[in-house]
């Protein structure tokens, strides 16, 4: 099993310092954050969403491609994923560029969204539109030799691993694959962990590690991110299932808690798993 981080959690962070960090902390790889960077975020503080350091603009992410391999090389590191924000039904030629960018950094993989649920269309016809989306994403994966997967996350066609089977049975694991995360399943789409896991079954190509709870908000209760240690996440008995079902791939971590700094996120939370994968 490896480790990396996905670069959406160190908003105060350059990619270079991001790097060096990961390597001093025992990190394997990393997970470049992809997106459209705006001219209006950037007077804004750093955060995760808006004025982020840590990411890449996709407009720049082919002509980046071999500056940000040379960056990963200098510190040992491979670049285990592009993940963009981009879903399947997006501009073609946008996510085949994301997929050559990859290939030069000697990824394997990129980040390719199931649209959202929308109430007006109905599930049948997004999911239609999501067959139609990936059908075109498998082809541009076969051209370039570069897997397209798409992540298990509320408010998406695909917030569940039974969900997430549905749509990937359609089209072959070696270029669509699914991403299964810990944090996103507390917000909606929790099944038994190591069941999720036999569902997706070869389909599953990277592990996304986070942690979330639920909270009073007002009358009402509701998610919200939480930290490694405080959250409603079972990561004991996770890392039993993923050996269960015999995953020894990358998994990646994210938090978007607030309580410690990015450099104290990314020291103190691979310690913190490796505490309990070595049990």
């Amino acid at each position: 099993m490896k480790y990396s981080v996905f670069t959406v959690e160190l908003p105060d962070m350059t990619i270079e310092e991001a790097l060096k960090k990961m390597k001093e902390y025992g990190y394997d790889g990393v997970d470049f954050r992809v997106t459209e960077i705006k001219e209006e975020f950037e007077k804004e503080p750093p955060s995760y969403w808006k004025n982020n350091y840590c990411t890449v603009d996709i407009n720049m992410v082919e002509e980046k491609a071999e500056e940000l391999k040379a960056l990963a090389d200098k510190y040992g590191l491979e670049v285990n994923a592009l993940a963009s924000y981009l879903t399947c039904t997006d501009d073609i030629d946008k996510i085949a560029s994301v997929m050559r960018a990859a290939k030069k950094m000697g990824a394997g993989r990129i980040r390719v969204n199931a649209p959202k649920y929308d109430p007006e269309k109905g599930y049948k016809q997004v999911f239609e539109e999501a067959l139609q989306g990936f059908q075109r994403v498998e082809e541009k994966a076969k051209e370039t030799g570069i897997k397209a997967h798409f992540e298990m996350h509320h408010g998406t066609i695909t917030p569940s691993a039974s969900a997430a089977y549905a749509l990937a049975k359609n089209f072959d694991p070696k270029y669509i694959g699914v991403i299964y995360d810990t944090g996103n399943v507390v917000y909606e789409g929790l099944e038994e962990y190591q069941m999720a896991l036999e569902i997706l079954g070869d389909y599953l190509d990277l592990v996304h590690i986070k942690n979330a709870c639920w909270l009073k908000k007002g009358e009402k209760y509701g998610a919200d991110w939480a930290s490694f240690s405080d959250g409603y996440a079972d990561f004991s008995k996770f890392f039993k299932a993923l050996e269960a079902v015999g995953y020894d791939g990358y998994v990646t971590f994210e938090d978007f808690s607030g309580k410690e700094s990015s450099d104290e996120k990314l020291k103190n939370n691979i310690i913190f798993i490796k505490e309990i994968v070595g049990k």
